[in-house]
């Protein structure tokens, strides 16, 4: 019967709904286990690939940490403390919004002007959304100068820090510190609004001679997997 509906809504609105860039789909129908995804989180796409893959590293046995560059208020973080709730996650941000030398590059290269605001945030105000805050490891600073001293191995790196520079030395930090099997996520890859995302890609996966997939969640991620 739902499925019925859907299709009526699809052709009676599926193009209003496309140009607003929301898609009434099926999704994995034949997949018989039951998957967590959280009904509020309102990008489908990227917390459902999220949780496919950390079932993957799951059935990979893969051994390491969790982190995510860029956390902001901590909402895509707090679903990958969900999934990897055995993991350290280490949440690396300012956590006083976009550091000036990382805006300074993005306007001298023409990405974006860099003047979104997100100082609204504080590593107490994060740490109460994690389900399993025991397991964070908060770190406040400018990346990569924040991570000098992190030695650890990852299974999964977030990386949501919108602007170029930061996007490319994640890439550059996180990539050698990937087990096999690994993945990266890069948001923002198809922002047109920040396309020095791309641009750090596309540079770093050229450099290292890996691919990228990109999904068509609500920002465009892109997933590299070592």
């Amino acid at each position: 019967m739902f499925k019925f509906v859907a299709r009526g809504i699809n052709f009676l609105l599926g193009k209003s709904l496309q140009n607003r860039h929301i898609i009434v789909s099926s999704s994995l129908e034949y997949l018989q286990r039951k998957r967590d995804l959280n009904k509020n989180y309102f990008d489908y796409i990227r917390l459902a690939t999220l949780e496919l893959i950390s079932e993957e590293i799951r059935k990979k046995k893969l051994t390491g940490s969790v982190a995510e560059l860029g956390v902001y208020k901590g909402k895509f973080a707090r679903y990958i403390n969900l999934y990897f709730k055995k993991r350290k996650l280490y949440l690396f941000d300012t956590f006083e919004g976009f550091d000036e030398r990382d805006v300074n590059t993005e306007k001298k290269e023409g990405f974006s002007s860099g003047s979104q605001n997100f100082s609204d945030t504080s590593v107490e105000s994060v740490l109460s959304l994690m389900p399993f805050p025991n397991n964070c490891i908060p770190v406040k600073g400018f990346f990569p100068e924040s991570a000098a001293n992190i030695k650890d191995e990852f299974i999964f790196v977030s990386l949501d820090a919108d602007l170029y520079e930061p996007i490319y030395e994640g890439l550059k930090f996180f990539y050698p510190l990937l087990v096999p099997g690994g993945y990266i996520f890069v948001h923002d890859f198809n922002n047109d609004n920040y396309p020095g995302a791309r641009k750090a890609v596309e540079k770093f996966c050229a450099e290292e001679n890996i691919s990228f997939v990109p999904i068509p969640d609500s920002a465009g991620s892109a997933i590299i997997c070592k």
